[in-house]
């Protein structure tokens, strides 16, 4: 190697340069071979033909109809007598659009989408928004085979439904993988029926994961760049191991046409609900009946956290789980049955896919302590609206005060009128916001109510202030509200008080 340097080195560097320019490369190459594999690039596969020709067969397109009745279409306006009264009349009768007597007329509004079989003997996975409320659905293999689906069931929130076929053979099928150790550069394959051209193959990679694009309560998407397109919707993900980790769901383009950035269900959300579907023909997911809110990094120092992190609860169904469990408003939950809740989006995920009636612990930090809490879940579709809870106060005198850009006053009959209050509103009326204040930017309105400062419930202005007071002794930076609606419904604010 010494040799080689030496031969490649400028005729004017001396042999001691040109020693030590050759032990730098050796070290070079000795540092990079000992580099553990994760660390080095991986070549991009020579073709994805042989992984396509595995999994194909089980990718089908998906063929659905709603017939709709369109409703009469009145003639137009022509003068009594018209010689050409009888003549529109007359075509228009003859199209279904006439007046009168006239029958409405059938249309049938179509869909195409793609689907693959998780089962040999007839289950098929698509997108809910596939089929829709069709009445007519047909699933079509790569053979051409034709065969009428029934809908075994499907859910609006995941955006999944799972059909049935009638079969002789048993049919090709795929299996899910595990779409938790994907990583952001894995190559990924996509196959579907875009624009209705049939089974087409394109690849990618995974450009992100746990995406939210606020199309339901549990988004939590793969993002790829490989070409997802109309008519894609429904189809598999593929990693190169021919397992289904995704179900390509959406994209976000401002052509109609793939740009890049394709977005698929994970398995792992997937699986369970596809499940739940099978086996009762309706989803039953975990419901724990509290109403929460993210934490930001004001609320997080107003809370004694550290760092922004769990899910803080600013609502607690009287009738829901929660509540004979002890956790109450004000809890930051931080842990849910052994996983973390990095932020709010992360719980009802988590909630969801646990087996009702399960007894799991929940781990929440409440007055900057940690405590556990064991709650048993309920049916989530057995509690979808929840109940808010009032918080207890005292009587409230009338006096008024300032703080935080705020104007307060106890609750009084006539600002009870003037704003709507219901009558078992407690606490301290806001009776106007300074535009300039931070108060103002959280969008805190004249007549919402203050009910607790600091986690601490308050009844009148002085205990607001008396409360601010306390928390800036204390080295705090941020105040934590409680603040009603005038419906009654709570969230949290915190708002500064350097």
């Amino acid at each position: 190697m010494i040799q080689a340097m030496n031969a490649l080195a400028p005729s004017g560097m001396g042999r001691l340069p040109r020693l030590l320019a050759a032990s730098c490369f050796a070290v070079a190459l000795s540092v990079a071979s000992a580099l553990p594999m994760a660390a080095q690039a991986r070549s991009a596969p020579e073709s994805f033909a042989d992984l396509a020709e595995e999994v194909t067969g089980a990718v089908v397109n998906i063929s659905a109809s709603t017939t709709v009745e369109a409703k009469n279409r009145t003639l137009p306006q022509l003068p009594p007598g018209t010689p050409f009264e009888d003549l529109f009349e007359e075509f228009f009768n003859r199209r279904g659009q006439g007046n009168g007597d006239s029958p409405l007329r059938q249309r049938k509004s179509n869909s195409l989408g793609s689907g693959f079989v998780i089962d040999p003997s007839g289950i098929v996975v698509t997108n809910n928004h596939v089929i829709g409320d069709a009445n007519d659905i047909s699933v079509i293999f790569p053979d051409g085979t034709r065969l009428k689906a029934e809908i075994v069931g499907k859910d609006s929130k995941v955006d999944l439904a799972v059909l049935k076929v009638k079969t002789d053979k048993p049919l090709k099928a795929v299996k899910f993988g595990d779409s938790d150790s994907l990583r952001p550069g894995d190559w990924v394959m996509a196959i579907g029926n875009p624009f209705g051209l049939g089974g087409s193959v394109t690849a990618g990679i995974v450009s992100a994961r746990g995406r939210n694009i606020d199309s339901g309560p549990y988004d939590n998407y793969i993002q790829t760049d490989a070409a997802i397109n109309k008519g894609n919707s429904g189809g598999p993900l593929f990693n190169m191991n021919g397992e289904v980790v995704g179900i390509n769901t959406a994209i976000l383009s401002p052509t109609g046409g793939s740009v890049g950035i394709g977005f698929a269900v994970p398995a792992s959300t997937a699986a369970p609900v596809i499940d739940q579907l099978r086996q009762f023909g309706e989803t039953r997911r975990g419901w724990l009946g509290v109403r929460i809110q993210s934490v930001d990094d004001a609320t997080a120092e107003a809370l004694g956290l550290g760092a922004a992190r769990g899910a803080l609860i600013a609502g607690v169904d009287e009738k829901g789980p929660a509540k004979p469990a002890g956790l109450d408003v004000g809890d930051v939950i931080v842990r849910f049955d052994g996983k973390e809740v990095k932020d709010s989006r992360d719980l009802p995920r988590i909630v969801a896919s646990t087996p009702v009636g399960k007894s799991v612990d929940v781990v929440v930090i409440r007055k900057g302590k940690e405590e556990v809490k064991k709650v048993t879940l309920g049916r989530l579709e057995d509690g979808e609206k929840q109940a808010n809870l009032q918080q207890p106060s005292t009587d409230t005198p009338t006096a008024t005060k300032q703080a935080l850009g705020l104007e307060m006053s106890g609750i009084t009959e006539e600002l009870r009128r003037r704003y709507g209050l219901k009558d078992d509103q407690k606490g301290v009326v806001i009776t106007r916001v300074d535009p300039n204040s931070a108060a103002s930017d959280k969008r805190i309105q004249p007549g919402e109510v203050i009910v607790e400062v600091g986690q601490e419930p308050v009844s009148t202005p002085a205990d607001v202030t008396k409360r601010i007071e306390a928390i800036k002794g204390q080295g705090r930076k941020s105040v934590l509200l409680l603040v009603a609606n005038t419906q009654g419904e709570v969230r949290f604010v915190a708002l500064s008080i350097e």
